[in-house]
């Protein structure tokens, strides 16, 4: 558990890409009473023509299917066929732009290329066409012959491209996941604090509570260390990310099933029924508990099976996700305020470093974060932040990395229509807050201070995340959110400590450290007593 928690820090601020492709709708009708329409994907290139951005200043065109000819020489078709009609031929043998020519000249106003591949941005060369004014879009193979087959035979089209919206409940979404995620994860946290305290104060449970206990303290220097394997493990999915990312793969479906399994298993704990129990290896166990642990490698298995299928896999890698977020932040302890500020300070400069700083180290120009993020065949894919938009499509021809919540946009726009973008939250922006937030919770465990430094801590993180998307909508680029989320969450827990006259403390840690020492120290002389007493009889 450790090696894998390990492991998948290195992996916090990775990002993944948006498509720098422009998109637009096509919006048929057919000639029914009343009218059937639909609307279908189109991509075109904004340099080569401008689209209406809404339907009230589009004209329709009757359209023409000539997708029997690819339209690479003039004579492929009837004289007049075109004329004053919105064409629709199919792709390949010779340039979009000849394509247009071609069709302009037969007095087409309207070009549409059916594409059976995946589609993908236009990038002629147009100052070789300047003469070429009509809109020319790709659409899919597949859209035009279920034009057909809906709208019949005479359909009438039409192009437009609808600005996408500045706001979109997706990020109401990802919000509450990620601040639910925070204060459970805190709160989870303190209640295994309290045990613990309880477990040192009755010598009769220490032992229990001793093998039971999971917890990875870390310390300042662990903590640089920690953030060093980050750096180094990004640099190696840099150079080797078409073998890494099975690896990464892996160790997600089994750190995710080992974290559901402890967070399901916590809850079922609390449940007084079905505690029949089977002898098994000298061991007592629950069949609940066998049963559970089934259940949850049978989801990551199923996850991992079915990771492409972007309609609804999302919701299953969401589940094991916000699963992984909590167990680490429960299992994973900081001792004191100070390893707090080191860890926390350390990956903000290492997330703005691989974003914003490696693009002018790197030959191509782009930042080593973004490159891993899109993969080896991302060098069209363009990233800013860790909150974006993500087109994906079942054919994408490679791997992404699964480190990130992901709920899809809601807002109907042509990526909606075109894809499924997604709104991402990397797990490093709920971990590593939520981190401090479970210190902040564990100190008002040992210091019976009612919660104050766990609420104003988790409060303190969603105002960071809201400023994340205030930030976000206004520069209308991805943003890192723990340049906003670490100073939130630092700033706020200090202003309490020292509001209270408690800085001194909380800096240092409690005495709870302290205490598990005498704990170790006593359990050291119970033992030294009771091999010194056999020779005194």
């Amino acid at each position: 558990m450790r090696a894998a928690g390990l492991l998948w820090a290195a992996l916090w601020g990775l990002l993944l890409p948006t498509v720098a492709a422009d998109e637009g709708i096509l919006h048929a009708s057919g000639n029914g009473v009343p009218p059937v329409t639909k609307d279908y994907c189109i991509i075109y290139n904004s340099n080569w023509v401008s689209l209406p951005k809404s339907l009230d200043n589009a004209t329709f065109r009757p359209l023409e299917n000539l997708t029997s000819t690819v339209l690479c020489n003039s004579s492929e078709v009837p004289s007049g066929s075109m004329k004053d009609k919105a064409v629709v031929v199919m792709r390949g043998n010779c340039t979009f732009l000849e394509k247009a020519r071609i069709a302009q000249s037969s007095g087409a106003k309207m070009l549409l290329i059916a594409s059976k591949p995946r589609l993908s941005p236009l990038s002629d060369n147009k100052t070789d066409f300047e003469d070429v004014t009509i809109p020319v879009a790709l659409i899919r193979y597949s859209d035009i012959v279920d034009m057909q087959l809906t709208l019949g035979s005479e359909v009438n089209v039409t192009l437009y491209s609808p600005p996408l919206p500045e706001f979109d409940y997706s990020m109401v979404v990802i919000f509450l996941i990620a601040v639910f995620t925070v204060a459970l994860g805190g709160y989870w946290s303190g209640v295994a604090e309290l045990e613990n305290l309880k477990a040192i104060a009755s010598p009769g449970e220490r032992e229990t509570r001793r093998k039971k206990e999971e917890n990875v303290t870390f310390t300042p220097v662990t903590v640089i260390l920690f953030v060093v394997i980050c750096c180094v493990m990004l640099v190696l999915l840099y150079f080797f990310y078409k073998w890494l990312v099975y690896v990464i793969i892996s160790v997600f479906c089994l750190a995710s099933a080992m974290s559901l399994y402890n967070c399901l298993a916590a809850l079922i704990g609390e449940i007084p029924f079905g505690q029949c129990r089977i002898a098994c290896c000298n061991k007592s166990i629950e069949v609940r508990l066998i049963f559970l642990a089934v259940f949850c490698i049978a989801a990551a298995v199923v996850w991992a099976v079915f990771r492409n299928e972007d309609r609804w896999a999302w919701i299953l890698q969401d589940i094991l996700g916000v699963a992984f977020c909590l167990n680490f932040i429960k299992t994973l302890k900081m001792p004191n305020f100070k390893s707090c500020v080191i860890l926390l300070g350390l990956l903000l400069l290492y997330d703005v470093f691989f974003v914003f700083i490696t693009p002018f180290i790197t030959k191509n120009g782009a930042s080593i974060m973004v490159e891993v993020a899109a993969g080896p065949f991302g060098n069209s894919e363009k990233n800013d932040g860790n909150l974006v938009e993500v087109p994906t499509e079942r054919s994408a021809p490679h791997e992404k990395l699964p480190v990130v919540i992901r709920v899809p946009r809601l807002e109907y726009s042509a990526s909606t229509l075109c894809d499924m973008p997604f709104s991402l939250l990397g797990f490093g922006d709920i971990i590593v807050p939520g981190l401090l937030v479970a210190y902040c919770r564990r100190f008002d465990v040992q210091t019976t201070s009612s919660s104050v430094y766990y609420i104003s801590c988790t409060i303190a993180y969603a105002i960071g995340m809201v400023l994340t998307f205030v930030v976000l909508a206004l520069m209308k680029m991805g943003q890192p959110a723990l340049l906003y989320l670490v100073p939130c969450t630092l700033i706020t827990s200090s202003l309490v400590a020292w509001r209270r006259k408690e800085m001194k403390k909380f800096w240092k840690g409690s005495n709870y450290q302290m205490m598990e020492h005498l704990d170790y120290t006593g359990n050291e002389e119970s033992t030294a007593s009771a091999t010194e007493q056999p020779g005194g009889q």
